[in-house]
């Protein structure tokens, strides 16, 4: 595992880089509302790990929604935040059919395509995913299932945005992609705010202020949008550690250089964190809010599987990505950890 230090932490990153971008919102309130309300779904568990070297408090996102994956908190909250919007200027009551007529556009390998295809059949929205060639049947069937159209496209999840991008545009579509680029940002926004939800319910269950905060990424949506919670909530106190692959070190690399960079690598067994372009919403963020980027090897990642399925509390390499940082790091007894379990485990 190597570490590298946010020089960039309180201040930001240097003037005149990522001009344009906006910060990450805190509208907790909003988020909770809308999940509360329109969504109807429950709180997830914060629970106890054992064996961790320390205190170790896990937000175990596995149930959320019954979709298995922090990313029900995405997709499928723009798209309920839309509704919401249009039954409001339209004074109608029917959130269920508050959408109908309007197709959602994305790429996706899993969790993010399932979010929106949920989210579009819930108001009568439609939903197009674009999948690569390499995509399991299975997947493709579970989309279908939930209303959605699903498209083949290419060898890569690259050719698949592509495709994505290129169609939406020409149909009249809204493309919903969980990263940010130039020019796409308010989309992303508002769906790092939905993950706000999972950030505002572990603060608010945590016994004490943890010490350390571990947050896995891949483009940066979940730790961006737990990081300005959690900054918001506790202040400077807790020391917020950002973690990737070391084969998909998107953000570490953009800290390091001090500005957004495309990286390189082999294919990581970290597949949903196997992201070599940050989303820059998250990048802007996290350069003020964290505090080091950590980047774990693929035998890190496996090491902590099966000490967490023993505990029923089985997860992928991705998932449990920021429990395994913590168990390298050897933090001692008088530590605080507060982790995230982020998806199930594979079937």
């Amino acid at each position: 595992m190597d570490m590298t230090k946010n020089t960039w932490r309180g201040r930001g990153l240097p003037e005149g880089i990522l001009d344009g971008v906006p910060f990450a919102s805190d509208c907790a309130d909003l988020a909770e509302e809308v999940v509360s309300t329109h969504l109807i779904a429950g709180q997830t568990p914060l629970v106890l790990a054992e064996g961790m070297g320390c205190e170790t408090w896990v937000k175990d996102e596995r149930g959320r929604m019954g979709m298995g994956s922090f990313k029900a908190l995405g997709a499928a909250y723009v798209i309920a935040h839309d509704a919401m919007t249009a039954r409001r200027e339209t004074m109608g009551d029917d959130i269920f059919h508050a959408l109908e007529g309007k197709t959602y556009a994305t790429a996706s390998a899993g969790n993010h395509g399932l979010s929106l295809a949920v989210g579009a059949k819930r108001v009568g929205a439609e939903a197009v995913v674009y999948i690569a060639d390499t995509v399991p049947d299975s997947f493709a069937d579970l989309l279908r299932s939930h209303g959605a159209t699903v498209m083949r496209e290419g060898k890569d999840y690259e050719a698949a945005m592509g495709a994505a991008m290129r169609d939406s545009e020409g149909n009249g579509w809204t493309l919903l992609s969980d990263s940010s680029w130039a020019e796409y940002y308010a989309r992303p926004h508002r769906l790092m705010e939905g993950y706000l939800v999972m950030a505002a319910e572990a603060a608010r269950h945590m016994p004490a202020p943890p010490t350390h905060i571990f947050l896995q990424a891949g483009v940066g949506g979940l730790a961006c949008a737990c990081a300005v919670h959690f900054r918001e909530v506790w202040g400077d106190a807790p020391q917020i550690i950002v973690v990737e692959p070391d084969r998909a070190p998107a953000l570490e690399a953009s800290i390091r250089s001090g500005d957004a960079v495309e990286t390189t690598g082999p294919v990581s067994a970290m597949g949903r964190l196997d992201c070599k372009v940050p989303s820059l919403i998250a990048l802007k963020q996290l350069a003020m809010s964290a505090d080091e980027f950590a980047l774990i090897t693929e035998d890190e990642a496996q090491d902590i599987l099966p000490i967490l399925a023993d505990q029923d509390l089985s997860s992928t390499p991705s998932g449990a990505a920021g429990l395994a940082c913590l168990r390298e790091m050897n933090l001692g007894p008088d530590a605080r950890a507060l982790c995230f379990l982020s998806e199930q485990a594979d079937d």
